[in-house]
């Protein structure tokens, strides 16, 4: 619809002057080179940096071109640091640490610099004497000041001896120096739970530097806190607001400086983490302005911010969606009881409808998106002011989105979140610039069901190294106020997870992070996302939502086996949400019952949610796991058995998905079989996980998890997907579960079928095993595709079929490979009269009419000089012709020879071009494959 296009922000955007303090950032707090931290300082609007000693020695300029290129930036240097391991230390260091002093001041002096940070000593050479430590001191504050210098002292967390600021403040005082001041560290003071009271005692004068830093509530070593789990303000969770108010009650007038180190932050684009830290101390003025002293507030808040609207709650939820998700999104919307009332007038976008929950489902191309996926490209929020909100979040420095509109449609203010997620400012209603009138209606009403009457939250994942951003951004931007974060014991590793709302509970978001895990949540899953409808009755609700199809999961009788031990619940109510598969929390204020639907179009669910009483929480943390495993098993069903991706159709000619066996370029490992495969064209690989003889090259995916992570890598890289793993060939004495390794890496590539061959002549073994092979694999989301090869004692089509129906399995399969059925002289009419839902896929190739005398020449012809589809005598056409129309294709065509000359991947390239010209006429030569002659 609605979604715009992110307009390029230049640095120019962002120096519009805030009225203010000085607003100042380390250098430690952004990556890159001194020279890379600069230009971001300044394309950000800051006034003015503080150099860290470890980026000027690392960088090329002398401390005069420093400062010659602050100046062409706007940039003033009013701080040069660290000084460390100064005081309270025998006369002999003394002596070598004045030495070293000079040397800053040297320095300091070139760089334009007029104060130092001295850190209290960690050093063992240093004496628990306050008077030896104050008096040396008095030394250093001299020196500095005949050169006109000043030194802040700070007593860092972890000091030997000196480790608090009022501590810092008594030794400051003893020296009694002009040019000696104190160094109010945020971080330091507030991680040592220091009481902030006793800051205002301290003359203003006095204190030389105050740098701010937030952080998360760890419970860990002093100097590791500090020095990997900084945040910039407002991505923690200390009181900021109440240290800055303290400090300016003394009468502090100096800079806001930054001082955040943090991991993430160093390798994050500096010119993107300058934006978040200028944002954060704009939010911090605010709220200092708005809770602090009449002449706190004239100082602090800018006069160009606007305060947040208030907001009266979601306005619409927008999923972006192609041909493949929105058919499931859209029936899944009926059946949770929406109706389609419109059609946007010039764009792609379906509105959805019931009661004041909207959705919209926007089919626009996406350019980065995997098919077949829907995710959240928008959401929008009902503001008193939306003009008022835009303006907010431009001075915040989120970027505007410029919207391409018809002449009568609305004008909405918009702007992108960090993650590119589109946020909307709507009046709905407005009769001058009301969205819902750029919606035709399509004559069917707002779903009466009255299932749900609104949109509770929306819940959106974040890679790890954007969710303090995020935080930021909905907390300042929105005026959204944060609650703590906290952890998931996930099913695929910890989840972090940290909710904000508006004050009055009308607008909800939710943030989550997998903490250390990197990639897709298995199988196939990217970032989940879920929207949280508001329901009145819950259990009523998914009663009848199941009644109208809806994809509800299914909740395991243990839990609440475990509710029931844990709560004194009603016998009623508890049988009710076992029986509709309902999770329950509750807490002092109220209870929250809810459910959720199973993963749709690869990364989106729906919640519906009752809230009773004042509960404000979105559920207990212990039933985060239950339904994130009720999901994987869902995903694995529904993305593998009766999920045939259908046949795409161009020019009213039928057409199909190819995959290229591993076999037909056995020497490429699996990543470089899926990079193959993507440049040719080809929308599936085949993977071999077992070796079947001893020459061929084996890829032990299985046992080498650095392979397994660079295929599933390759595999999200390239846009192809896993349609089979093979061969679980199962002989007289073999065991079925020595395959379970197999079936499991075959499921967390995400494959669908997994091949097998029975090499055994006893019927009631080889069908017994094949029965335990399938019972393996349901629970995997897995069909068993046998395959008969012709030399083996399960040879032709008769004998699978035999096996098939004696197993009776509902994930039970059979392969139809081309070479095999024609060898075995196998009838096609026979091959006709089998139920369809056996035929998963085909293994597609030509070979010569006559058929080998020998089982040699038989395998060798399988293995080694198989043809192109056209080029031999198999009734390639005829073959086809009886099995589904819509199963995808797979190329098996191992040719020797022609590798020999021009290599595997070409030959695979050559395999599709020539299936295309054979079997799809229409697509041989279409948008996105190359022609032959290129």
């Amino acid at each position: 619809m609605l979604t715009a296009e992110l307009r390029t922000t230049t640095a120019e955007d962002h120096r519009q002057p805030l009225a203010g303090p000085t607003l100042n950032i380390a250098t430690v707090c952004l990556s890159g080179t001194l020279e890379d931290k600069l230009i971001a300082a300044a394309a950000a609007g800051f006034d003015g940096v503080e150099i860290v000693q470890d980026d000027l020695i690392a960088s090329p300029w002398s401390p005069r071109q420093v400062r010659q290129r602050c100046a062409d930036l706007g940039l003033a240097i009013d701080l040069y640091q660290p000084f460390h391991d100064f005081e309270a230390v025998p006369p002999d260091v003394l002596a070598a640490n004045l030495r070293r002093a000079e040397h800053k001041f040297d320095v300091m002096e070139q760089l334009g610099a007029d104060t130092m940070l001295l850190c209290s000593s960690v050093s063992p050479d240093a004496v628990d004497d306050d008077d030896l430590a104050a008096e040396q001191l008095h030394t250093l504050a001299s020196r500095a000041a005949e050169r006109g210098l000043r030194i802040a002292y700070e007593a860092l967390s972890w000091g030997r001896f000196i480790n608090t600021y009022d501590h810092s403040w008594r030794i400051v005082r003893r020296a009694d120096h002009p040019a000696l001041g104190l160094c109010l560290d945020s971080f330091h003071v507030l991680a040592r739970g220091s009481d902030l009271a006793g800051i205002r005692i301290i003359p203003g004068s006095k204190v030389f530097v105050l740098q701010l830093a937030d952080a998360p509530a760890l419970r860990m070593d002093m100097s590791q806190w500090s020095r990997h789990h900084r945040l910039f303000p407002g991505q923690g969770g200390f009181d900021l607001a109440g240290f800055v108010g303290n400090v300016l009650g003394t009468g502090y007038e100096g800079p806001l400086a930054l001082e955040v180190s943090n991991d993430v932050f160093r390798q994050a684009d500096p010119r993107r983490a300058a934006i978040d830290a200028m944002r954060s101390l704009v939010a911090l003025q605010e709220a200092v302005g708005t809770q602090g002293q009449v002449k706190h507030r004239r100082r602090l808040t800018p006069e160009s911010l606007p305060p947040a609207p208030a907001l009266a709650g979601h306005v619409f939820t927008e999923l972006a969606v192609d041909d493949v998700s929105g058919p499931v999104l859209a029936r899944t919307l009926t059946a949770l009881g929406f109706a389609h009332v419109g059609e946007h007038r010039s764009k792609p976008v379906q509105l959805w409808q019931q009661g004041d929950a909207r959705v919209l489902l926007n089919s626009a191309a996406r350019a980065t998106a995997a098919p077949g996926t829907a995710e959240v490209s928008a959401l929008a929020v009902e503001s008193s002011d939306p003009a008022a909100s835009a303006t907010r979040a431009e001075r915040l420095l989120a970027p505007v989105l410029p919207r391409s509109r018809q002449p009568q449609e609305a004008d909405l203010c918009s702007v992108a979140a960090p993650d590119g997620t589109t946020v909307f400012f709507c009046r709905t209603g407005d009769r001058d610039n009301d969205w819902l009138a750029d919606f035709a209606p399509t004559g069917t009403r707002p779903g009466d069901h009255g299932l749900l009457v609104g949109t509770d939250h929306v819940s959106l994942t974040e890679p790890f190294d954007d969710f303090d951003q995020a935080t930021l951004f909905y907390r300042s931007v929105l005026g959204l106020r944060a609650q703590p974060a906290m952890e998931l014991a996930a099913p695929f590793g910890l989840i972090r997870s940290r909710a904000a709302t508006d004050p009055a509970h009308r607008v909800r978001i939710t943030l989550n992070a997998a903490l250390f895990r990197r990639g897709e949540w298995a199988p196939a899953v990217p970032d989940p996302q879920h929207i949280a409808f508001e329901t009145t009755d819950a259990i009523a609700s998914t009663r009848a939502m199941r009644a109208l199809g809806a994809p509800l999961l299914d909740i395991p009788d243990n839990y609440y086996d475990d509710l029931a031990a844990r709560l004194e619940l009603s016998p009623d109510l508890l049988a009710a949400m076992r029986e509709h598969s309902v999770l329950y929390d509750r807490d002092e204020h109220g209870e929250y019952l809810h459910a959720c639907t199973e993963i749709l179009g690869a990364r989106v669910f729906f919640e519906v949610v009752q809230r009773i009483g004042g509960y404000a929480g979105y559920g207990a943390a212990s039933t985060a796991p239950v339904r994130m495993a009720a999901q994987r098993r869902r995903r694995l069903v529904t993305t593998t058995i009766g999920q045939q991706p259908p046949a795409i159709r161009e020019d009213d000619r039928e057409t199909h998905d190819y995959s290229i066996a591993h076999l037909s370029a056995l020497s490429l490992s699996p990543p470089e079989l899926v990079r193959a495969a993507a440049s040719a064209g080809y929308r599936y690989v085949g993977v071999r996980l077992t070796r079947v003889t001893p020459d061929e090259p084996h890829y032990p995916i299985a046992t080498d998890p650095a392979l397994l992570k660079e295929t599933k890598a390759s595999l999200a890289a390239a846009g192809v997907r896993v349609l089979d793993v093979e061969l679980a060939r199962i002989g007289p004495h073999d065991d079925p579960r020595r395959y379970l390794r197999l079936l499991e890496v075959g499921a967390e590539l995400g494959a669908r079928h997994v091949i097998t061959q029975l090499p055994d002549a006893n019927r009631d073994r080889k069908t017994e095993h094949f029965a335990q092979l399938c019972d393996l694999a349901a629970p995997l989301g897995l069909t068993i595709d046998l395959e008969f090869p012709s030399w083996t004692e399960t040879p032709n089509l008769s004998e699978a079929t035999h096996v098939l129906r004696e197993a009776d399995r509902p994930n039970a399969g059979m392969l139809i490979d081309l070479l095999h059925f024609a060898r075995s002289q196998s009838s096609i009419e026979e091959l006709r009269q089998l139920p369809r839902d056996w035929f998963h896929f085909t293994h597609v190739c030509d070979a010569p009419g006559r058929i080998p005398t020998t089982v040699e020449g038989l395998i060798h012809t399988a293995r080694f000089e198989r043809l192109f589809p056209g080029e031999g005598g198999i009734d390639v056409r005829g073959i086809l012709s009886a099995l589904p129309p819509d199963i995808p294709y797979a190329l098996e065509i191992p040719r020797a020879s022609l590798a020999a000359q021009v290599g595997e991947k070409e030959c695979a390239r050559l395999a599709i071009r020539a299936a295309q010209r054979h079997l799809d006429p229409s697509r041989s030569t279409s948008a996105g494959r190359p022609a032959e002659s290129q």
